[in-house]
């Protein structure tokens, strides 16, 4: 199984470019089931959660596949032959589950396992099954099996009971296809979900409010492939400006929409970094220490929960005591142990953890948990005194691409092993 040792002590310093969005691919894959015709999306990261959505499309019959002369370019016909998603497939990631809404809009009935994915927390499908029964669907459980079936789905209100971004996306996709409006309250807001919609409306789409916490879909008949572009991934910037911070470097990130990551880049600065933002470009100089300070976690526009363990990284060696309070998921303090391992000073207290910087830490193996938690041990590893190896790095291969080797493209001493 692969680790990643990294030897901490270097400065990171240099350019380099992120890869496309993981998770607004894996929505914009699961759109392709909408659409007549062939759905081409560029830029996409070639990580294990992509390679698993296009098996999962596979399964049902379509066919889904890398372009032959682009290593970064998906092709979808997204007819279907078999609407159900297997249980082997779908238990690797929760994103799987996406692929039910298109199901049910376009062919009338869909069988998907109930999802799996990182040990994070409870994320219940309930919100998207509230919002597909609204449409009209008929929905069964059948051993461990969620079936949705209707003749055509009917717009209707939802109004979901808590921000889901998946259940916002899956009610959406579906909501396409139904007859008359579908009006969505208390819509994700997040930068995935908007990229979404502007795909949908150029399949054809009457797709509106996409960004606020109302969207309206007006539906039509039918929907046609397009040629997409996937945006840069704004949580894989974020990780790449934290390994700047916590080395005091000097590196900008290529290749994202700089409006996604603006509370990152003011957490980033209120921890004593400079930071330069231009087009498509985000550069940080760090020169001292990183500052403590306060992080909550919350839905777009505020602070990602993806970032919370690579800023808790930085966190264990700034200067003062700092409290990161995780209001998302409430299982996401699974890094904390492993950090402890290094030597960080960390108390946990409910949802809350009390970070109390040490002067440096130690290397030591550590065991990654889930993706976010892995890149948050990475980070950490690039400031430790010595050899740190991070074990079960499967994880972080599912949402980065080659992060090794862009880490030591900026001067990171770091290795991937067999």
């Amino acid at each position: 199984m692969d680790r990643i040792v990294v030897q901490g002590g270097a400065r990171l310093v240099g350019e380099v470019a992120v890869s496309g969005s993981k998770n607004s691919t894996l929505a914009l894959m699961a759109s392709a089931l909408l659409a007549e015709g062939e759905t081409v999306l560029r830029n996409v990261p070639r990580v294990r959660d992509v390679d698993t959505m296009l098996q999962i499309l596979e399964a049902l019959g379509a066919r889904a596949r890398w372009d032959e002369r682009d290593a970064h370019t998906v092709r979808i016909d997204g007819r279907v032959t078999k609407p159900e998603a297997p249980y082997d497939l779908v238990r690797k990631m929760r994103a799987s589950f996406l692929v039910l809404g298109p199901l049910v809009a376009r062919f009338g009935c869909g069988r998907v396992s109930e999802p799996g994915g990182c040990a994070i927390g409870v994320r219940p499908v309930d919100q998207h099954l509230k919002g597909l029964e609204a449409l009209g669907a008929r929905i069964r459980l059948d051993h461990g099996y969620v079936e949705a079936s209707a003749d055509r789905l009917t717009g209707a209100r939802v109004a979901f009971d808590l921000t889901t971004v998946n259940g916002t996306q899956n009610v959406m996709m579906a909501a396409t296809l139904a007859a008359g409006e579908t009006v969505l309250e208390n819509a994700a807001r997040e930068p995935e979900v908007t990229e979404l919609a502007r795909a949908l409306v150029a399949m054809g789409a009457d797709v509106s409010g996409a960004g606020t916490d109302r969207i309206v879909v007006r539906g039509v008949r039918g929907l046609h492939g397009i040629d997409h572009d996937v945006a840069g991934d704004r949580i894989e910037a974020g990780t790449i400006l934290a390994a700047g911070l916590i080395t005091r470097g000097d590196v900008t990130v290529l290749g994202v929409d700089t409006a996604t990551l603006e509370t990152t880049i003011e957490k980033l600065r209120e921890m004593g970094a400079m930071l330069e933002v231009g087009a498509g470009r985000v550069r940080l100089v760090a020169e001292a220490p990183a500052r403590a300070l306060r992080i909550v976690t919350a839905p777009y526009p505020g602070l990602a929960t993806d970032m919370q363990a690579q800023l808790m990284a930085v966190l264990t060696v700034a200067s003062g005591s700092s409290v990161v309070t995780e209001t998302v998921f409430e299982n996401r303090f699974m890094h904390v142990p492993e950090l402890q391992r290094m030597g960080a000073d960390i108390a946990l207290d409910g949802r809350s953890a009390h970070v109390r910087g040490v002067g440096s830490l130690s290397a030591a193996p550590v065991m990654a948990t889930d993706l976010r938690a892995s890149a948050g041990l990475l980070v950490a590893g690039l400031a430790a005194d010595g050899e740190t190896t991070v074990s079960r790095v499967y994880h972080i291969d599912r949402g980065y691409e080659r992060i090794e080797e862009k880490l030591r493209s900026l001067g990171a001493e770091i290795r991937r092993e067999g």
